[in-house]
């Protein structure tokens, strides 16, 4: 998307990226939020502001609860204000005063420590049941396509070639995990970069043991850039008939489901190991700016490309904040952790200074991602997209 050229040259491009970008994060924010929501109001907190996005205020109401159900100017994140916090980030308001029996029953922070932790950690347990939903009714409507783990394709001097794979070899099993589908062997390998793998092959009726370390590469993304990932140098048949295709009734869609989101959650794990281990670079750590030009690129697929990505999105979402990082929901329920293991809270000075961190470790991160997405930024300029 040239994103200032469109301003002259094509305003309706410009429209549709900016649309694709507010359907996917306004859905995943909102589903957030409706997480913390839902279970504060059962739980009997008194919910004083529901905000979809940061800052000024554009359009709002109150319920006859009492809640001000705000959309703001700043659409990249949002937030439950309970009664008795201080700010957005659910922290205890500095000002005591006595509070009215029916103020106490509605005040967040005097609940019992489980309720508070239950409504801290339904705001990404919603995050993953919206994956799990979308993911599912995609296995039981379109249904997926797979191929056996076979060696149809050897990348000449590639790892797997000097490894001793041969065309023909069906991979059965990889350090012990089985393995059925060719999409499943991608995925373990692109989680293991750097990593010695040990494989167990079928071939010919006799079982071969391969050992072998996938490799970081560059493939293109289909959209005209490039996508890093972990090979070793094997490609399935694109002939149509070695392709299944299968639609799944409920109980196992779900299954389905979970399994993949839980992959989303493992390959961010294995990423940021590799990461700090110095097997890949933190280059792909993206933010905003990479969501906005992946929602936009991914919608003019379709729109049920596009909802397939807010599942994505959402088990990010809901993973980066179980961080324990104070601000963000992580960080609450290790402060909540400690105070059921110690039996008292911390200090509130102690608490102070810990979000402090969390915040200014929020905004390093933020910098960090916007320095990543710069090549993107670059190339929304006219004539350098």
């Amino acid at each position: 998307m040239n994103f200032l050229g469109t301003l002259t040259g094509g305003v309706g491009d410009f429209l549709f990226g900016l649309a694709a970008f507010l359907f996917v994060l306004t859905i995943v924010v909102f589903v957030h939020e409706m997480g913390h929501f839902l279970v504060a109001r059962w739980c009997g907190v008194k919910v004083s502001a529901f905000s979809l996005g940061f800052g000024r205020e554009f359009y709002g109401f109150t319920d006859r609860h009492g809640t001000r159900w705000r959309f703001a100017w700043i659409p990249l994140g949002g937030y439950v204000k309970f009664m008795d916090d201080e700010n957005a980030a659910s922290v205890p308001a500095k000002t005591q005063v006595e509070l009215t029996p029916e103020e106490l029953a509605g005040s967040f922070h005097h609940k019992p420590l489980w309720q508070k932790a239950s409504v801290v950690a339904a705001g990404p347990i919603a995050n993953f049941l919206l994956a799990i939903l979308i993911f599912a009714v995609f296995f039981m409507t379109i249904g997926s396509y797979t191929t056996a783990p076979r060696v149809d394709v050897l990348s000449e001097g590639g790892v797997a070639e000097k490894a001793g794979f041969r065309v023909g070899d069906t991979i059965r099993s990889i350090d012990g995990r089985k393995i059925e589908t060719f999409q499943q062997l991608q995925q373990i390998v692109n989680d293991n970069v750097g990593t010695r793998l040990a494989f167990v092959v079928d071939r010919g009726g006799r079982e071969v043991e391969i050992s072998a370390q996938p490799e970081l590469a560059e493939i293109p993304d289909g959209f005209g850039g490039k996508a890093k990932v972990g090979k070793i140098g094997i490609q399935r048949s694109n002939k149509r008939e070695d392709w299944e295709h299968k639609v799944y009734g409920p109980v196992d869609a779900v299954a389905l489901g979970v399994d993949k989101s839980w992959g989303i959650v493992r390959s961010t794990f294995a990423y940021l190991g590799n990461v700090i281990r110095g097997r890949q670079s933190a280059d792909q750590l993206g933010g905003p700016v990479r969501i906005a030009d992946a929602s936009t690129k991914i919608a003019k697929l379709g729109l049920d490309q596009l909802v397939n990505f807010i599942a994505f999105i959402s088990v990010s979402v809901g993973l980066i904040n179980l961080f324990p990082v104070p601000i963000l929901d992580g960080g609450h329920l290790t402060f909540y952790a400690i105070e059921a293991l110690r039996g008292k809270p911390l200090s509130e000075a102690t608490q102070e200074m810990a979000f402090r961190v969390g915040f200014g470790l929020i905004m390093a991160l933020m910098l960090f991602a916007f320095w990543n997405d710069r090549f993107i930024l670059l190339g929304w300029l006219p004539g350098t997209g």
